[in-house]
């Protein structure tokens, strides 16, 4: 039975890309540690958006390509057990990388190398479901990075007879997994994955994965958008209304009325709002502030403490000290975090999302 549907959706799906299906999968990448993840990534996309030597990143990125002729938007944030970055900064990279995936992911990929899964590595379900829902784990897939050219049924027979920490890891994710190579230039096993990731989905009536969290991402993500178009559409109303007066004539102003006047997109797509609206809006501002709080909190109790030596004075005076130096720590761990992050991971390809997050975000360089 689980053959004959598998076969149907496999075929199914192969006449939807012959006619050139144009659904997309939303695929949520996660890694325990390490660069598996990132290899995945490059696997995926067919291209090398992370070098070799890439084992974490301090931000949520998302990327798009094609596996097997199947368009697919893949988001990656920060490892599971990443420890470079702040409580406040991993809340916000969560809440981003949800943004990303809207309205939910396809499939969860959880990444490891085949060969060094450790017993610590046995926490990642319990903390996949704490961080994206308790019913995610039913829509993963576990993604086992290899080195070398052995065949995939010597592979998947490997994993199946080695240790028990590996095939219990499996068995929490429902018992799917599939292997892949770390050279990303090997295709050779990109149908197998993209049936198997077809299979999942169809098993789900074809539906994505979702919760409260997502639902509110998605929320938040669009009245960001309709708050960008509102902003920009009165940009380029004031834009033009000037132009038009600065000319100084009817015949000007009916000229760039006529001929010139922008539609109400013309200059920013919808596309390039949802970008924006993804990386920045006030559901991540909102814990950027709570982190500035937290930060401002902590250092005035600190600073009072160490005051106290000196007396009520002093308890004044370095609480007020300790709560400017903890709230500017709080505010400006981001900035900190990010430069870190260059001396980690190289400078990607530009993809679309990076292109407009760069004309909005970028500061100009000194």
């Amino acid at each position: 039975m689980a053959r004959e549907l598998h076969q149907k959706v496999t075929t199914h799906q192969m006449d939807k890309r012959k006619k050139g299906s144009s659904m997309e999968l939303r695929l949520m990448l996660v890694g325990s540690s390490g660069h598996s993840q990132f290899l995945l990534t490059n696997a995926i996309l067919g291209r090398e958006e992370f070098s070799k030597d890439v084992i974490s990143i301090s931000d949520s990125r998302k990327y798009f390509g094609e596996l097997a002729g199947r368009r697919m938007a893949v988001v990656n944030g920060p490892n599971l057990y990443e420890k470079d970055i702040s409580q406040v900064k991993r809340k916000v990279e969560l809440r981003r990388s949800k943004c990303l995936c809207i309205p939910g992911p396809h499939a969860f990929l959880v990444a490891f190398d085949m060969d060094k899964v450790s017993p610590d590595d046995m926490r990642t379900p319990k903390l996949m479901m704490r961080r994206f829902g308790r019913h995610c784990l039913r829509h993963c897939i576990v993604l086992l990075a290899f080195e070398g050219n052995m065949e995939e049924a010597v592979l998947e027979d490997r994993v199946k007879k080695t240790d028990w920490h590996l095939r219990e890891l499996i068995e929490k994710f429902g018992g799917r997994f599939h292997v892949f190579s770390k050279n990303w230039r090997d295709r050779s096993r990109d149908r197998k994955l993209l049936q198997k990731l077809e299979l999942m989905v169809a098993s789900f009536g074809g539906g994505h994965f979702s919760s409260r969290t997502f639902e509110k991402a998605e929320a938040k993500v669009r009245k960001e958008e309709k708050r960008l178009r509102k902003q920009r559409a009165a940009e380029n109303e004031k834009a033009w209304t000037n132009m038009g007066t600065n000319m100084g004539t009817n015949m000007g102003k009916q000229y760039i009325s006529d001929e010139l006047y922008p539609q109400p997109d013309a200059y920013t797509t919808n596309e390039e709002i949802r970008a924006k609206a993804e990386m920045d809006n006030g559901w991540l501002r909102k814990s950027l502030v709570r982190g500035l709080g937290t930060g401002l909190v902590v250092g005035t109790v600190m600073g009072a403490l160490v005051g106290s030596i000196e007396g009520p004075g002093g308890m004044v005076l370095y609480g007020i000290i300790g709560g400017a130096v903890g709230g500017s720590a709080g505010g400006t761990a981001q900035v900190a975090i990010k430069h870190i992050e260059d001396r980690v991971a190289p400078t990607a390809r530009l993809n679309f999302n990076s292109i407009f997050i760069n004309r909005f975000f970028a500061a100009p360089r000194q």
